[in-house]
């Protein structure tokens, strides 16, 4: 699986870690990741780290996942990205709706 989820104890923060590609073939993994929980976590991180891609439609994704997560007032952190994906976020003025680290 290339999408991971993992919920912090107190169940506050949930990451979200991509893993090889990050496009359409994520989708459904991705969207699961955030959608079956029971309770709406106060935070969310995504870990591009091992992320080696990522195409309009991982794009448009952390949008859908931003609007889940309470749109301008959430708290959802893009943490580990390199340098060519830290470039695409920045070109899709991403670096205005989310916290890029």
């Amino acid at each position: 699986m290339s999408v991971t989820a993992e919920t912090s104890q107190e169940g506050k923060t949930l990451t979200i870690s991509i893993k090889g590609r990050f496009d359409f073939g994520r989708h459904q993994e991705f969207r699961e990741s955030y959608e079956k929980l029971n309770t709406k976590p106060d935070s969310v991180v995504i870990d591009l780290k091992e992320a080696t891609y990522l195409d309009s439609s991982a794009l448009g994704m952390l949008l859908l996942l931003r609007d889940h997560a309470g749109g301008d007032n959430s708290d959802v952190r893009l943490i580990n990205s390199s340098s060519d994906v830290r470039k695409i976020l920045a070109i899709s003025n991403f670096d205005k709706l989310f916290d890029i680290s």
